[in-house]
């Protein structure tokens, strides 16, 4: 993703091609950001520059495209716990762990929607209610 410091010398046209919105909506945008901003609680700074913080808030929207993901991809993995933890704790028959089960659930570009840990025994279809509830 190029950075705004490198888009600034581009030509209104060029830059809208990369944006996927004009300058003037661009410089509109972070000025509105930069208002929000100086109300706000001070806290950790960024690492990003705002400028740079709406160029990636476009390029994700531009490639997230829905608000809602048409379809979501789900996986799950046993893990070991330490001996000393006795919450959520089970056995997974299957591959023979006794620990917890992560469950998670990513949309098309591998974001996750969603994310659940359980006791091994839980079974992937107990998982996947838990991770649509």
């Amino acid at each position: 993703m190029p950075t705004y410091e490198q888009l600034q010398h581009l030509s209104p046209e060029q830059f809208r091609r990369a944006c996927g919105v004009k300058l003037q909506t661009f410089n509109r945008l972070v000025e509105v950001l930069a208002e929000a901003k100086a109300k706000q609680k001070p806290g950790r700074p960024s690492v990003l520059s705002l400028k740079n913080q709406l160029l990636l808030t476009l390029e994700y929207l531009r490639e997230y495209r829905t608000s809602s993901p048409s379809y979501g991809v789900v996986d799950s993995q046993s893990v070991d716990t330490a001996t000393m933890i006795h919450q959520d704790v089970g056995v997974d028959g299957n591959k023979r762990i006794k620990g917890r089960k992560r469950h998670v659930m990513v949309d098309s570009l591998g974001i996750p929607l969603a994310v659940v840990v359980t006791a091994a025994h839980i079974s992937d279809i107990k998982g996947l209610r838990f991770l649509l509830e």
